[in-house]
């Protein structure tokens, strides 16, 4: 089956760029089918550090062709700076990435709408506008990619959109930050310019990676954030507004079901979020705050701090049971080195029950609290490693225990930040 999928089995931040730059070593095409520009997709090569937010990692893999599919919501501002920027640094784009007509624009008014409605405070999100932007996908007053090649038509639906977002700025007692004529008219000036220079790139890409698969080619379906981050399967509210699991690559994509193969699934060796929502293995404060600074974990797309725990079991079993994941790539593993003791959650109590999966309602989900298994640790390190006979046993054993009560083999470990700290486990 030439289709895989890379999904993250926590709440996103798993490490999937370096995963994606990996894997596309052996594929064709890279295709996005989720999220917005909230994806902070890191890659070091060599000793260049790229962060790319739209544009599939894959790119920096010379000959991969890349897809941004309809599923994903565009901001063509940074969509036009990541091109500019790629290019500037020795990277190829020409030919070879694709933007879905069919992808709806991510404008500046939905920026001011999730600071107006509070969106950003009450999720934790980026506060890039994705949460509005998907609330007029599927409002049906979206704006699509393939309006950008007429100015007419353009202005009327900036000027429809804008009406509807004055309106909200007088509900709430608050000027809107531009006024609307003078948005109207310099948003449609710059926007079909940007939609102009991007026009070669804009294509009806779900005809475009069916004519790939069928001809036999390798694609890799990329998505976005993680399993919990979903906005049906998440911990939900605290969540995106996008189908982060690996069903939304057919949705995303326009690839069927039938054609999608191996489901590859992204975890850290602990547990990770950002925002508010349940997190039962999070780590205190005490231990917390070194392991973060040791870490690096701060997101790559807002800088903020990451919450940091154990490594999640309950999570993992459910992320690899609704993704239907049949391996686990476990990254960032360098940075349990020298933890006398891990601990793994392996179930979660509330009151006197039971459970292995985490239960639907958020609020019960944060009244969990976690079982833990105790493994033990490794002093020796593995950032240099690169055989899998030459891991520390305990990494190893480690490594081996999560797949097992995950539901899924492990099938390669990261040790590193490098492109090439990678160590692949025997099958």
């Amino acid at each position: 089956m030439p289709v895989s999928v890379l999904v993250g089995l926590q709440w996103g931040d798993e490490g999937k760029g370096k995963i994606v730059d990996l894997l596309s070593r052996r594929m064709d095409w890279v295709a996005r089918y989720s999220g917005g520009p909230n994806a902070g997709h890191t890659v070091q090569v060599d000793d260049e550090t790229f962060v790319l937010h739209l544009i599939p990692s894959g790119i920096l893999r010379p000959g991969v062709r890349c897809v941004i599919g309809h599923g994903v919501v565009v901001d063509l501002d940074y969509l036009a700076g990541e091109i500019r920027l790629l290019e500037q640094r020795g990277v190829e784009v020409e030919g070879r990435l694709y933007l879905s007509s069919a992808a709806h624009i991510l404008f500046p008014y939905h920026r001011w709408l999730e600071e107006l409605q509070g969106q950003d405070v009450r999720v934790g999100t980026t506060k890039r506008g994705i949460g509005p932007a998907y609330q007029d996908k599927m409002a049906r007053t979206g704006i699509r990619l393939h309006e950008l090649f007429d100015p007419r038509r353009l202005r009327e639906r900036l000027d429809a959109e804008l009406a509807r977002v004055e309106m909200l700025h007088k509900a709430y007692g608050k000027p809107m930050p531009e006024p609307r004529a003078a948005a109207v008219a310099s948003w449609t000036r710059r926007y079909s310019e940007i939609g102009a220079r991007l026009r070669p790139h804009i294509v009806d890409t779900v005809d475009l990676l069916n004519a790939a698969i069928d001809r036999g080619d390798r694609v890799l379906c990329e998505g976005s954030q993680g399993t919990f981050l979903d906005v049906d399967l998440g911990s939900y509210p605290f969540v995106t507004s996008a189908s982060t699991t690996a069903g939304g690559a057919a949705t995303g994509l326009g690839i069927a079901p039938a054609r999608l193969g191996n489901v590859i699934g992204i975890s850290k060796g602990y547990t990770t979020r950002v925002g508010n929502g349940p997190f039962p293995s999070e780590f205190p404060a005490g231990f917390g705050d070194p392991f973060r600074k040791r870490a690096g974990e701060f997101g790559a797309t807002t800088g903020r701090p990451r919450r940091c725990g154990w490594c999640d079991l309950v999570m993992l079993r459910e992320a690899v049971r609704v993704n239907g994941a049949k391996e686990i790539h476990l990254t960032k593993l360098d940075i349990l080195t020298g933890i006398p003791k891990l601990k793994v959650a392996v179930e979660y109590r509330i009151g006197r029950r039971k459970l292995f999966y985490p239960p639907v309602d958020a609020q019960e989900w944060s009244e969990c609290r976690p079982v833990y298994a105790d493994l033990p640790g490794w002093r020796e390190a593995i950032d240099g490693v690169r055989d899998w006979t030459a891991l520390p046993g305990a990494t190893r054993r480690y490594a081996a225990k999560i797949g097992e009560w995950a539901g899924a083999p492990v099938r390669l470990v990261s040790v590193g930040s490098g492109r090439e700290a990678i160590v692949r486990a025997p099958r």
